[in-house]
């Protein structure tokens, strides 16, 4: 970290700007902070809150958003975006913040691996799904109940499946309709008599011949066999209260969204629902140098082109606030021509090779199940998962770090079926572990990066 653009105050180093949170609020913020010369630190977030870039890593076609006609998936948007702000000198870490402190400046933000010293910040740390907490929800989750549609819907265990949403909004009615692509029927379970969802959205379930429509309806729990796999769901009807079971494999959840703000309760003001309470038409709190951007404080737009305006208002907020107390130092980045890119595993492998560390499908997996001595990390993606997209690169810095000693192969469980299958995979991502044919592990989800590294190490 260079000296040149930071503070020292009793010996430790004091940023411009520190960014919580990603998604378009703050891939935003930190590609306009960045670009004035601020080189903000950005916590991406972890687990916390979700996964860095939001709610659109969880979001198929984005077809509103300005300058993609065609239309572009919410991961790749916000990969997009995630490279714009690194361009720019940006420092991104995927980690989650733990503490803050802005009763005093500089404020002190700590994180599951570091702390930071800091001049300002932008809170921007979104929204997070909501649950039912059904009796039996804990038992099913990721087994058959899930709060990501574009995440699992391709899962073995959905597909030519009968499956259900909740919800009567954009959300319910777009995972319904995204989950007809895999499933053999979707029920969509509302509780009011009517839906929430904007006119196109209702026309498009409505005039879906998948779907069928369930009014004044509720989920009371899940429903198992014999074989302890999720068979149906018990609803009961609001107006009647008479209960009966559902016939279903899966059950999504559409129901909304709290803010993330609970970093801040005690220290800034939030509204009765959690929400970020910022002075109109601006990014700022009732602290001074804290500015919030995004879902955390929009409870009525929420949308990622009104989170991106939020962002860049929150930067230029930034700047404008360093330069009036005489606080900003500049960094400038060294000129560059052009920013090279970095190969992909297909693109370096062009035949299997035992003496490489790092492969892709189900050839590979085999012939190192088989024949490799080392620890088999194998993770199990699907193409519209966006928590897949933040654990690759996570898991691939682990991986790098014991080189020669354990094997990694990626298994996109729509190219590879079966192997996903044979694999009992019902979620994605999911990495598991072999050693010796023997599997020893499996870990779904995203998990804390020193999770993986303690069991390499213990394993290898």
């Amino acid at each position: 970290m260079s000296n040149a653009f930071v503070f020292l105050l009793a010996g430790k180093l004091v940023e411009n700007v520190v960014i919580i949170g990603s998604g378009p609020a703050g891939y935003t913020a930190a590609i306009y902070a960045a670009r004035a010369n601020l080189k903000p630190v950005v916590f991406e977030g972890y687990q916390v809150g979700g996964v860095p870039g939001g709610q659109l890593m969880t979001t198929t076609e984005v077809e509103n958003f300005p300058g993609f006609p065609d239309g572009i998936t919410g991961p790749d948007l916000m990969d997009r975006m995630r490279r714009q702000a690194e361009r720019w000198g940006a420092e991104l870490f995927q980690e989650d913040v733990e503490h803050i402190d802005v009763r005093s400046n500089p404020f002190t933000i700590q994180s599951s691996e570091r702390e930071v010293k800091c001049h300002s910040v932008i809170f921007a740390t979104g929204a997070t799904a909501k649950r039912l907490r059904l009796p039996r929800e804990d038992e099913f989750w990721s087994r058959g109940i899930s709060a990501c549609a574009i995440c699992d819907g391709a899962s073995p265990l959905f597909k030519g499946q009968v499956l259900a949403v909740v919800g009567g909004g954009d959300t319910a009615t777009e995972e319904a309709i995204y989950l007809t692509k895999y499933a053999r029927h979707v029920h969509l379970l509302v509780r009011r008599d009517q839906l929430r969802a904007s006119k196109a959205m209702q026309d498009r379930v409505y005039n879906n011949p998948n779907i069928t429509l369930h009014f004044n309806t509720e989920a009371v729990d899940v429903v198992s066999n014999t074989k302890g796999q999720m068979s149906g769901i018990l609803t009961r009807r609001i107006d009647t209260g008479e209960e009966s079971v559902l016939e279903a494999k899966g059950l999504f959840y559409g129901i909304g969204h709290s803010p993330n703000s609970q970093l801040l309760q005690g220290q800034v003001e939030l509204d009765s629902s959690g929400y970020v309470l910022v002075e109109e038409g601006t990014a700022k709190t009732s602290v001074e140098g804290v500015f919030a951007a995004g879902d955390v404080q929009d409870h009525e737009w929420r949308q990622a082109v009104t989170a991106a305006g939020s962002g860049c208002i929150a930067a230029l907020s930034v700047e404008r606030y360093l330069v009036r107390n005489d606080l900003l130092v500049e960094f400038h980045q060294p000129q560059t021509e052009e920013v090279k890119k970095e190969l992909t595993d297909r693109d370096i492998q062009e035949g299997f090779d035992i003496t490489l560390t790092k492969h892709k499908g189900q050839y590979a997996l085999r012939k190192l199940y088989h024949e490799s001595p080392r620890l088999i990390c194998v993770l199990y993606t699907s193409p519209t998962c966006g928590p897949c997209r933040t654990l690759k690169p996570i898991l691939s810095k682990v991986i790098d770090e014991f080189d020669q000693n354990v094997h990694f192969i990626e298994i996109d469980i729509e190219e590879d079926p079966e192997i996903a299958e044979a694999a009992g995979i019902m979620g994605t991502p999911c990495v598991q572990f072999f050693k010796n044919k023997e599997m020893l592990r499996t870990v779904s989800g995203v998990k804390m990066k020193r999770e993986y590294r303690e069991f390499i190490e213990a394993n290898k």
